[in-house]
């Protein structure tokens, strides 16, 4: 069932940077009163600052269910939530056995936890309402194991098999969740990583799927479109051709290479 973003409530996390701010942008531009969350409150304030009166900047730790509660209730101060936006992420990179385990529990909690938190805070009053819609922003390494970034690949693994699960149980309801699968998309996150031949987007192209997404509330979302086909190679061959591909092409040197801009990506992940 689609969702009116006219006068709709819409939640997204992450939103201060990259493709949350470019989805706050976007629902705004359609209508929404979109709160805008993000660990970092400065970048979201601006972002909010830059709407209008329509956008409110909240602080939000996604992986804290109690900070998530809070920002849901500042939500809730404008009506019930129409659209929840599970966009908050990190991506560490290098070899899984040289990173720090805390941080790579961290990166689980952000990028998986979060979602789980967030879906389990606002879809309850979805069903109850039997409207509304949820867009959980996962990664085409959720069909593609990405060497260098393990933990990475792991958690956008589970936030499209959690998604999955959840359309399962509540396929019976008009409530819609969409997992959007970006390629490399031209922010912090892919800054300074050697991406030749991988086909990217810009946030904006993201946010235009998401938004989408609310109208047509189909499962999955790939960016670019013509991706979608390639999910299959990594389940469809045997692993080890598979593995030779990602070595022929210098898939984990060209990921965990290190400059100044990647190290400045990581050291700012680390304080998130």
């Amino acid at each position: 069932m689609s969702v009116s973003l006219e006068g709709a409530v819409a939640c997204v996390t992450g939103g201060g940077r990259g493709i949350g701010k470019a989805t706050a942008e976007a629902l705004a531009r359609a209508g929404a009163r979109v709160l805008i969350g993000d660990v970092d409150l400065g970048p979201a304030q601006a972002v909010a600052d830059a709407i209008g009166t329509t956008a409110t900047a909240v602080r939000v730790d996604v992986a804290d269910p109690a900070s998530f509660a809070r920002f849901v209730e500042a939500a809730l101060q404008l009506g019930p939530i129409d659209v929840l936006v599970n966009n908050a992420g990190i991506q560490r990179t290098g070899a899984f056995v040289d990173q720090d385990l805390e941080l790579q529990l961290r990166e689980i909690a952000i990028n998986l936890g979060g979602v789980v938190v967030g879906t389990r805070l606002v879809l309850p009053s979805m069903l109850a309402r039997n409207q509304g819609h949820i867009v959980n922003v996962a990664s085409m390494a959720a069909k593609m194991t990405v060497p260098g970034a393990a933990v990475y690949s792991a958690s956008k693994f589970g936030v499209a098999s959690l998604s999955r699960a959840i359309r399962s149980e509540i396929a019976e309801s008009n409530v819609t969740i969409t997992t959007v699968l970006p390629s490399a998309v031209q922010t912090d996150l892919t800054a300074g990583l050697d991406i030749r031949g991988v086909p990217t987007s810009r946030p904006s192209d993201i946010a235009r799927e998401i938004v989408a997404s609310c109208e047509h509330g189909r499962p999955e979302v790939t960016v670019p479109r013509w991706l979608a086909p390639v999910g299959v190679v990594e389940s469809g061959v045997p692993e080890r051709w598979a593995e030779r591909l990602k070595r022929a092409v210098g898939a984990q040197k060209r990921i965990t290479a290190k400059n100044e801009t990647t190290r400045a990506y990581q050291a700012r992940t680390a304080r998130s």
